[in-house]
């Protein structure tokens, strides 16, 4: 089974950096793709950024230049965020595609959630 974990939200000022890392748990697992997204409250969750396991990047609008994108593609992603903006404040999701070699079959997986607000 395949688990997800999430690190590193929490308060950040506007303008300042926070980086959040996600780690996968599992073995036999080859990386297609991981990312991160983002919902808040009454709305839907939306992209914030993915890699997929030829390095290929995509991000959202609202956060190109700003958040980066970066993983070991193998278990671990991590986003680092800068200039972050109140807009910005969510909770943001992990999200892995893997293959499951010994079943030769995708999954995908979600982690729990982390809390960034982004406030003075």
């Amino acid at each position: 089974q395949v688990q997800l974990v999430e690190s590193g939200g929490g308060l950040v000022q506007p303008g300042g950096s926070l980086r959040l890392s996600c780690a996968a748990s599992g073995s036999g697992l080859r990386f297609n793709a991981m990312g991160w997204y983002r919902q808040v409250p009454g709305k839907q969750r939306e992209l914030v950024a993915t890699i997929t396991r030829d390095g290929r990047t995509n991000y959202a609008d609202s956060v190109k230049d700003r958040f980066a994108i970066s993983s070991d593609y193998a278990k671990k992603v991590d986003l680092q965020m800068n200039i972050v903006k109140p807009e910005d404040t969510a909770v943001y999701y992990c999200n892995a595609r893997f293959l499951v070699i010994s079943q030769w079959r995708n999954v995908e997986v979600w982690g729990q959630g982390t809390l960034v607000t982004v406030s003075s």
